[in-house]
């Protein structure tokens, strides 16, 4: 492709697009994006050095390539990825809300694959497919990634996948040269309050998902539980969406009764008008939400019902959610979570509950210079619905670890304070009984613990593993 079929007076052949700077090759485009730390306008002389030999941006600049000024560049880029990186799967689903999106997604592509479509999924988890596991620095790529994996999928034959569509990638626009021919909700709870300032505008960014990518008569599925997810449906029914509600509320797919068994649960629902009883073989009533909005998706774009519901019964754990990682004193078992924020400590907590004879006890921290609000708040969740609660660090990058500590200690004054994390993993280990449950929660299936401006290598299923592994088989 050439300059001018991106809207430059040139005839110059492209050999690429990006937004980093240190990524520039000779016939680039770089754009040049406003960001919450840095003005990518300040790259432009180090890409123009590089070989870029066009520039996306906002304002008047005087350079010496061809130039195009927008005040939506983030737009305009996401538009010319979409050109650049021709082509992607047919059914594409966005799926977003606070928590659940990476399992909601890799249940969804569980059906599909088992119904016997080509199917792939990614965000948080990475890009999975059946030829393809890569890791992401992002929930959601930027633009350029994003289409460059669509088109990858696209040309490995690839028809179905489920994306995550985080609140950063929605109001940033990465999404919106995206054709999403459904999208589904999970939840809203406080997180990211650092970027998006209260309740109010992370709701709308996530909301842009519905308003503006999905067109009309494309299927929204919705969880209705959550008064942002009743509010969806009113503006998707406004807007002419094919809308299913599901949930405990929920009109088209609704929970009835939940029966926790020792490592699955029986689920009595209620699907478009007839009722199912079937073992879902996941623990924590979170996870029952998760597989049902994964099911009405499904539903939405050509799974028959019947077969899906059977499905069900044959869906795996995902990563870091709500995952197995071993067993301690007397069978006690271990469980590693993702849960981060103050709804998905309560919803982790309460899940675990009923599967739960003796002590619950917990392991977490919350990371550093992100949304302190959520610190004492967590603590508090703690305090309330675990026997047990070991306060450690989870990321503190920059910031103070005993500060971050101490603030969700405020929370939870009972609380045994152990700083560093394989410490405490090993703490709450070695202090299990029979019937007790230990949860490890806020890393769930990430591989590094970042102290100050680097990343080391840590994960705590495999910590668990360590331990067991010395305190059981010297």
């Amino acid at each position: 492709m050439k300059l001018k079929d991106f809207g430059f007076k040139s005839n110059k052949y492209v050999n690429g697009i990006t937004c980093d700077s240190r990524q520039v090759k000779k016939g680039y485009i770089f754009a040049a994006l406003p960001g919450s730390n840095m003005d990518g306008r300040n790259f432009i002389d180090e890409a123009i050095n590089k070989g870029a030999i066009a520039v996306l941006s906002y304002g008047q600049i005087d350079i010496s390539v061809p130039y195009i000024s927008n005040k939506e560049p983030r737009l305009i880029y996401a538009q010319m990825a979409g050109k650049f990186y021709s082509g992607q799967p047919e059914n594409l689903v966005a799926i977003t809300g606070t928590n659940g999106k990476s399992s909601t997604a890799d249940f969804l592509r569980q059906i599909w694959s088992l119904y016997g479509e080509q199917a792939a999924c990614f965000g948080t988890l990475g890009v999975v497919s059946k030829k393809t596991i890569k890791k992401l620095d992002h929930t959601t790529p930027d633009a350029v990634q994003l289409h460059s994996i669509l088109s990858k999928l696209n040309d490995d034959g690839v028809t179905h996948v489920a994306m995550e569509a985080s609140s950063h990638g929605l109001d940033q626009r990465r999404l919106d040269s995206v054709v999403v021919k459904a999208a589904g909700f999970t939840n809203l709870t406080q997180d990211h309050y650092d970027y998006h300032q209260g309740s109010e505008s992370y709701f709308k960014a996530k909301e842009r998902l519905f308003s503006e990518l999905l067109k009309s008569n494309t299927a929204a599925v919705i969880n209705t539980d959550d008064e942002y997810g009743v509010r969806l449906v009113k503006k998707c029914l406004d807007t002419g969406k094919n809308v299913m509600e599901i949930g405990w509320s929920g009109k088209d797919i609704r929970i009835e009764e939940i029966m926790p068994l020792a490592s699955s649960q029986i689920i009595k629902v209620f699907v478009l008008g007839e009722r199912y009883e079937l073992e879902l073989p996941l623990v924590g009533e979170f996870q029952v939400l998760n597989a049902i909005l994964a099911l009405g998706l499904a539903i939405k774009t050509g799974v028959k019902k019947e077969a899906a519901i059977d499905l069900l019964k044959m869906l795996k754990g995902v990563p870091g959610r709500m995952e197995l990682a071993g067993y301690g004193e007397g069978g006690s078992p271990i469980f590693v979570d993702f849960a981060h924020t103050e709804d998905g400590l309560d919803k982790l907590l309460r899940s675990l509950r009923p599967h739960t004879e003796g002590n619950l006890v917990v392991v977490f921290g919350c990371g550093g210079d992100r949304d302190n609000g959520k610190r004492i708040k967590m603590g508090k969740v703690a305090a309330k619905l675990a026997d047990r609660v070991i306060v450690t660090d989870d990321n503190p990058r920059t910031e103070c670890s005993s500060a971050i500590r101490n603030a969700i200690i405020e929370g939870c004054p009972s609380a045994l304070e152990v700083p560093d994390r394989y410490n405490a993993i090993f703490k709450g280990i070695k202090g299990l009984k029979p019937k007790d449950c230990l949860v490890i929660a806020g890393k769930g299936h990430e591989q590094g613990q970042i102290i100050g401006e680097k990343t080391i290598p840590f994960s705590d299923i495999d910590q668990v593993k360590l331990i067991l592994e010395g305190l059981f088989h010297d």
